[in-house]
């Protein structure tokens, strides 16, 4: 099945999303269902529907059967472009079950330029199978197939199942069975619902059906206000937090009333009425003041600073002071480490380019999670207060998914964090940028846009750029231009990561070539880049990985060298056995370590327990407030290595990298050689938005024992030295000759 028709296919499925739910109170019965197609009304069967595209023909067969008098047939009309065409039913409960299966007998006829099958598929969004991958082709006897689901009752709002012909040809289908966990479809009573209020609320499911009027800087500021009073409620209020009232849908109840105040006096007593309206919050005899010595108070000087009522004032002042405690529907924080868990936020990915009410609950929902549960809040270039103010127009202000896409990509980038990325929802940035790509590698070496490898040995005679080659400009602009273009949509801690991952992109189009002019052997040359795409080239990611190669090995001198990227659990046993009379040891964490191992090969290089890392970690009883907690130690080991230890990192060590890293800088005689690292530690957590868009931000605050922050600083090298475009013209790796150097001389750098 082409694009097209995928995509065809998929916004049909959807549509269907606005079938109703019929639920029943006692069980189902074999007539509700029509499975065996025995039923027929004008030679279709009873009970069931269609969609697709229309060039195809739906009606019951009496000739060619599995079982009983009736199959049913779709069949492609040959003279019009083929597609797809699907037979639906939409069954009359949901049910309590692990497991839902669709089985069912196909007969197919010459069935090509696509596939046939089953289909079923279980809403909104939790799981769908429609043989895509396993399709029928050709001409086939009957012959029984099925799909399997996971269910997940609580969130579920109808199942659809069915059979499907994409292409052309013509299939029968019949003798259709559900079960669930088993059991037999009509043995089952539909699903009692136990959700809470919130749950169960699906008004504006499709649509907020908000109008706009002209953004000026007076409704900006109005929306700045609501958007602040809309997050405290939501992580202060206990009617809020228990689950009550789905805080989505309550800004569309609240928003045509408040965009039709026409001053402050009428905006104002609105808020108090919404805020009066979900109840006196009960006396809290547990909220107490934030203590002076936490590592960050929550910042509510938005109170004091807007133009606001005192009455206004008083309410959230009250509020404060009676928050919620404990459980909260919205946030939690994991066990163990306490990183904020964000719950029951809904994607509504079923709407890829969400309306202008959805998308300034877009920007208030990232917004507020930053202020109150943001480790680095305090550290972002932008004071994080005025940031929600600067992109209410943007969001509201979007013409199609690009722009969205690309406004929630800026206020990603807001937060500098590089754990902090769309990674997921950006289709049409992808398409923006091109799926065509370099047959090289380019970094950033001293400065330079520097070709460093080759994807595909073979295209270095159609390229002719050479190892080391400087590229200057691409379609004529500079490429330092080009940079401060793309800063605000990549999103980094610090500019090493930031340049790590533009330089990925500068070479990628939507076209088959890309005009670039470039620097070899002293001479300026310009060409025209053939580009391919991903799929003819051996791309590879931070690091080239040879994963048939051991992670350890002997270097010359006696050195052992181990390489993270590879390393197995299994591996540091032989490891320590292998290395412990040599010289010194360089382990390489350029990389991204394959198997977690700061204390099972961290406890090698102490001589007694020691202490490497704290923490500060959010609170869900008073959000916002960040304290530190004891961090992780260093376990002394059954030996200890007595040689020097030689750490290699830089820009693409990120995240479990300077974790583990910390964890050897802990070591006796540890040096660390490189350069400074992403500057994204701690473990992250997952942020949905409208639309199905999705980041992550770094959940913790991962200090030093003694204070000294990692995040954005990054894990700053003893011995600092970056590659050479010398050296990468020459194949020198010189950050583990500079390791190998410090090994061999007998003074220790720390």
């Amino acid at each position: 099945m082409n694009y097209k028709m995928r995509k065809l296919f998929i916004l049909s499925f959807f549509s269907l999303l606005t079938l109703s739910v019929c639920p029943q109170t006692m069980k189902s019965d074999s007539s509700m269902f029509n499975l065996d197609f025995e039923r027929t009304k004008n030679k279709f069967p009873n009970g069931w529907d269609n969609f697709g595209t229309s060039n195809y023909l739906i009606y019951s067969d009496s000739i060619a059967v599995n079982q009983g008098k009736y199959s049913v047939v779709i069949e492609f009309n040959e003279k019009d472009t083929a597609k797809f065409k699907a037979l639906s039913f939409t069954l009359p409960s949901n049910y309590d079950g692990k497991q839902i299966t669709l089985s069912g007998y196909i007969k197919t006829e010459n069935v090509t330029d696509g596939f046939a099958g089953l289909w079923m598929r279980i809403d909104p969004m939790i799981a769908f199978d429609n043989m895509q991958k396993r399709g029928i082709k050709g001409t086939t006897d009957w012959t029984k197939y099925e799909v399997t689901l996971a269910m997940n009752p609580a969130k579920t709002k109808q199942i659809v199942v069915g059979g499907l012909l994409a292409g052309k040809g013509k299939i029968w289908l019949d003798n259709f069975h559900i079960t669930i966990d088993g059991k037999e479809i009509y043995d089952m009573k539909p699903y009692e619902n136990s959700m809470l209020p919130a749950e169960k609320d699906d008004e504006f499911y499709y649509g907020s059906r908000i109008q706009f009027p002209l953004v000026n800087d007076r409704l900006t500021d109005n929306l700045e206000l609501l958007g602040k009073v809309w997050g405290f409620l939501k992580y202060y209020h206990p009617a809020v937090a228990a689950g009550n009232y789905n805080w989505d849908y309550e800004l569309f109840r609240i928003l045509p009333a408040y965009l039709k105040t026409t001053n402050t006096r009428q905006r104002d007593e609105l808020l108090v009425g919404w805020i009066d309206k979900y109840g006196k919050v009960p006396t809290c005899s547990t909220c107490k003041d934030t203590s002076s010595d936490v590592f960050m108070k929550p910042d509510l000087s938005w109170i004091v600073k807007s133009k606001i009522s005192n009455s206004l004032k008083d309410k959230i002042n009250e509020i404060y002071q009676n928050r919620n405690q404990g459980k909260h529907f919205y946030i939690s924080m994991a066990p163990w480490v306490n990183n904020p868990v964000f719950t029951h936020e809904e994607a509504y990915s079923y709407m890829p380019y969400p309306d202008a009410g959805f998308r300034l609950l877009s920007l208030y929902r990232f917004w507020n999670m930053i202020q109150y549960f943001d480790p680095n809040k305090n550290i972002t270039n932008k004071n994080w207060t005025k940031v929600l103010k600067d992109y209410i127009p943007l969001f509201i202000g979007t013409k199609d998914k690009l722009e969205y896409e690309l406004a929630a990509l800026r206020i990603i980038g807001e937060v500098n964090d590089t754990h902090a990325n769309l990674w997921g929802g950006g289709s049409k940035i992808a398409e923006l940028r091109g799926d065509m790509y370099s047959p090289f590698r380019v970094q950033f070496v001293e400065g330079k846009l520097v070709v460093t490898d080759y994807y595909n040995p073979e295209y270095v005679g159609i390229a002719q750029l050479k190892i080391g080659d400087i590229i200057t400009n691409i379609n004529h602009k500079p490429v330092e231009s080009i940079i401060d273009s793309l800063r605000p949509y990549y999103p980094a801690s610090n500019q090493a990561a930031r340049l790590r991952d533009i330089a990925g992109d500068l070479l990628r189009s939507n076209k088959d070539s890309i005009l670039i002019t470039y620097l070899s052997s002293g001479q300026k040359k310009q060409k025209s880049l053939l580009l391919y795409n991903k799929s003819n080239l051996k791309m590879y990611g931070w690091n080239k990985i040879n994963k048939e190669e051991k992670c350890y090995k002997l270097l010359d001198g006696n050195i052992g060298y181990i390489t993270l990227a590879t390393i197995k659990a299994e591996d540091i046993s032989t490891i320590k056995e292998s290395f412990k009379s040599t010289t010194g040891i360089i382990i390489d964490i350029r990389n991204y370590p394959s198997t977690f191992v700061p204390f099972s090969l961290g406890s090698y290089f102490v001589t007694d327990t020691v202490p490497f890392v704290k923490f500060t970690e959010g609170s869900v009883d008073n959000p916002g407030r960040f304290t530190f907690r004891s961090g992780a130690k260093i376990p002394k080991g059954v030996e200890t290595y007595n040689g020097k230890l030689v750490v290699l990192v830089n820009e693409f060590t990120q995240s479990q990298a300077e974790y583990t890293t910390m964890a050897f800088r802990a070591g006796r005689n540890t040096t660390i050689v490189g350069s400074t690292t992403a500057g994204a530690d701690g473990n992250v957590s997952p942020i949905t938005l409208p639309g199905g868009l999705s980041t992550y931000i770094s959940g913790i605050g991962v200090f030093y024992p003694n204070g000294t922050p990692t995040q954005r600083v990054g894990i700053i090298p003893d011995v600092k030295i970056e590659p050479t475009i010398n050296g990468i013209k020459n194949g020198k790796d010189e950050l583990l000759e500079k390791g190998i150097e410090i090994i061999n001389n007998c003074t220790t750098i720390h």
